[in-house]
């Protein structure tokens, strides 16, 4: 077992996706240190082709120096072998027990929910570190993933004590809506990543889920 370390997930902020690399890993680098100027609480690295160690250790390190958490998405192993501050699972992942247990008792583990409450609750008792409902939008990320609704939101906020993260096709003009319903952190890609000033889009979107509730801890 190989316990990673003691880096918390936050309680509620921004939580940005890497979207699939088209081109260099320096351009995928300084995106990610833009968002992260510009107020980035959580940063997932997401490839679904061929992960690039090298630079998932790079995103580590720049995490590292803005005090954020570095998520490896689905890929267990390389987020052990970088040391990672944890995972994100979906449907066909391992479970959050096995991911511990490789990761270590300290890792975050988040699961996605997609639209379904008792996968969440049985996830927390599970030990996961948080939960992810979605899409709530239209999404070019991924657009055939299934649509989930913002009662879901309404009743995660009511019965779960972890965080809860809602993603899909989320943005500055539609962000008001998951919050309200009950998400802690909204989770994106192209409201970031695919603006052409990535830090700027970041902050707008931070200020955005600060302005919501800022007396939350």
């Amino acid at each position: 077992m190989n316990d990673l370390n003691s880096v918390l997930f936050p309680r509620r902020g921004l939580y940005v996706i890497t979207p699939e690399p088209t081109g260099s890993g320096v351009e995928c680098l300084t995106a990610v240190t833009a968002a992260l100027r510009g107020g980035a609480a959580v940063v997932q690295y997401r490839s679904k082709t061929s992960p690039d160690v090298a630079l998932a250790a790079d995103l580590l390190a720049v995490c590292r120096a803005f005090g954020s958490p570095f998520i490896v998405n689905d890929a267990v192993e390389l987020a052990g072998r970088i040391g990672a501050d944890g995972v994100h699972l979906g449907r066909d992942d391992v479970s959050i027990g096995e991911a511990r247990h490789c990761l270590g008792e300290h890792a975050i583990v988040g699961l996605s929910c997609y639209d379904d409450l008792a996968r969440a609750l049985e996830a927390e008792a599970s030990g996961a570190s948080y939960v992810a409902f979605g899409r709530f939008f239209a999404s070019t990320t991924k657009p055939g993933a299934s649509a989930a609704r913002l009662e879901t939101l309404s009743l995660a906020r009511d019965r779960l004590r972890i965080p809860v993260v809602a993603i899909g096709g989320i943005n500055a003009s539609n962000a008001a809506q998951v919050l309200e319903a009950g998400a802690d952190l909204l989770a994106v890609v192209e409201a970031v990543f695919g603006q052409a000033d990535p830090e700027q889009a970041a902050r707008s979107l931070a200020d955005r889920v600060e302005a919501h509730n800022p007396c939350l801890n």
